[in-house]
């Protein structure tokens, strides 16, 4: 797995790159190096033209036509499964609209829903699947695969990982390894693994969709904390006397400045929300303006507690540009400007819509190939 990740960093590389920068003998890599491309996890290219006498260098680089990784993203109302290759390359997809939130409900939907993306890229496709990963909407424990709780879905102490793997051994697809992360944990990750330049840390990835998450990547890791909770942003109080929020408090990130909450106050959809903002509507943009406001406090926050290197945006909400997006970035820069430090630079995630559903194939990735 050590040299799964040094190709994927350096695609191109040949075994005597590997043999020089892990120490092993050009046998042992030889024979390592044939064990992947084997299993599918390693191609060979046209041998290099070098002009030197010998035999001529071959490329390696991550096959992305024989193997697969499916990522699932877990959220009130709607599930989003795809199938990626090695590189993040997205080869399949499906969504479904769940009409109710019960844990036997939803776990029976995202097996059903997952299985058949499955079949399409085993029995279509002919790739082996590596495993399946799933970002839920509340923080987890990575060793046992319980969900925490995820308020939203009014869940508490779920085995999420347990019971999909169960479901998915009666739909036929037994012993798949499933790897569990909170949502915005999960995007981080996917731009970081299937990043195609050098990735600055620390990573701080803010999810701005029906709730607010972060997921911040340092050290070549996540940052889970002590029990999961690293990155529950949505609930950081913004302000003391803000609306109520589900946790009990009030003027929560989520109430202020989530996509949720800015819907609401409009009595639409998100959707329509998103839609009415794009379209121009003044009453529309002004609550996204206001959220705007409330999204550079959380933003500023964020940048003072884990000094990022650079910090992403994804989730729907970020296609909301200049009202809302736009705005906060402007906000936070008159509030930093006494201070003379420059905030990071913020980008937009790679994957849109779908960073979370990718960066769960990331999981699957990280965990099977990252250092122990």
């Amino acid at each position: 797995m050590a040299l799964i990740r040094l190709i994927r960093g350096r695609p191109g590389w040949s075994r005597a790159d590997l043999a020089e920068c892990t120490g092993l003998t050009k046998s042992t890599v030889s024979q390592l190096v044939q064990e992947l491309i084997d299993e599918g996890w390693l191609a060979e290219d046209d041998a290099l033209v070098t002009g030197s006498i010998g035999r001529r260098p071959t490329p390696l680089r991550l096959d992305d036509k024989r193997l697969a990784m499916i990522g699932v993203d877990l959220t009130l109302g709607s599930i989003q499964v795809v199938a990626t290759a090695l590189t993040g390359e997205v080869i399949a997809s499906s969504e479904q609209k769940l009409a109710s939130s019960a844990v036997a409900d939803v776990i029976a939907a995202v097996a059903q829903c997952a299985a058949g993306v499955i079949a399409e890229v085993s029995a279509g496709q002919g790739r082996r699947v590596l495993g399946l990963g799933i970002g839920v909407p509340g923080p987890v424990h990575e060793g046992s695969g319980v969900l925490h709780y995820a308020a939203n879905l009014d869940w508490h102490n779920v085995p999420v990982r347990s019971l999909l793997q169960h479901a998915l051994g009666e739909l036929g697809w037994p012993e798949l390894p499933v790897f569990l992360q909170r949502r915005a944990a999960s995007a981080a990750l996917g731009e970081v693994e299937f990043a195609t330049t050098t990735v600055d840390e620390p990573l701080l990835f803010i999810h701005l969709g029906k709730t607010i998450g972060a997921g911040v990547f340092v050290g070549g890791r996540l940052l889970s904390g002590h029990g999961g909770f690293a990155g529950d942003v949505g609930h950081l109080q913004l302000v003391s006397d803000g609306p109520q929020c589900i946790c009990g408090r009030r003027g929560c990130a989520d109430t202020l400045t989530s996509l949720s909450a800015m819907s609401a106050r409009l009595g639409v959809s998100d959707e329509q929300f998103v839609e009415r903002v794009l379209a121009g509507d003044e009453a529309a943009c002004a609550v996204a303006r206001e959220g705007g406001t409330y999204l550079a406090s959380l933003i500023h926050q964020l940048w003072l507690t884990f000094d990022p290197a650079q910090i992403v945006l994804g989730g729907i909400a970020s296609r909301l540009g200049s009202d809302y997006v736009g705005l906060a970035l402007q906000v936070l820069q008159e509030r930093t400007a006494n201070s003379r430090l420059q905030p990071p630079p913020v980008s937009v995630a790679r994957f849109g819509t779908r960073a979370v559903a990718i960066g769960a194939t990331a999981l699957v990735f990280n965990q099977l190939v990252r250092p122990v």
